[in-house]
């Protein structure tokens, strides 16, 4: 991850929470190691909860489309997660 880590590690409240949702849900975290098994990205997870779950925001009401967001350390999780 970056070096300019600022919430628990990650760059900001919003990058925290969704990561922290992906990592602690069950059905979040199946379906975000099947998304990265395939080479997809985070901004596939949030298409798919958005288009297909009708999901719009974390349970904490952060949005998984938020412009806080800093996907490249939520591509970096992804990545990890089926290591």
């Amino acid at each position: 991850m970056k070096t300019t880590e600022n919430y628990n590690g990650y760059a900001n409240y919003e990058t925290w929470n969704v990561a922290l949702w992906i990592q602690n849900d069950e059905g979040l975290k199946a379906l975000a190691c099947e998304v990265a098994a395939h080479g997809g990205d985070y901004s596939e997870i949030a298409a798919m909860l958005r288009d297909e779950l009708d999901s719009t925001t974390t349970p904490d009401a952060i949005s998984w489309l938020s412009h806080h967001l800093d996907h490249d350390e939520l591509n970096e999780l992804l990545a990890s997660l089926n290591d």
